[in-house]
């Protein structure tokens, strides 16, 4: 399933993650913010199951912003994988 999250107060504008089955990430594209850093996590997540993703992931801020990119995936796929 693929699930389509729109962060706030971070400088990526949308992230479509796809998600098995059997919850665990097959994919992540991220559009806007800073490309090589959220590269870098979309291949660190691939394979990785959305539960830990999001318990490694939520709580983590860019500079004195009160989220990040990383922090508002978690949210965003956290409350996606409660509505599905």
């Amino acid at each position: 399933m693929t699930y389509s999250i729109r962060p706030r107060g971070v400088c990526s504008r949308e992230m479509q993650v796809d998600v098995d089955e059997q919850g665990i990430i097959q994919d992540l594209r991220v559009l806007g913010g800073c490309s090589g850093n959220l590269q870098g996590i979309a291949m660190l997540v691939r394979g990785m199951s959305a539960k830990e993703a999001i318990e490694r992931l939520r709580g983590i801020r860019c500079g004195a912003k009160e989220t990040s990119c990383p922090d508002q995936f978690a949210q965003g796929l956290e409350k996606a994988m409660r509505q599905a």
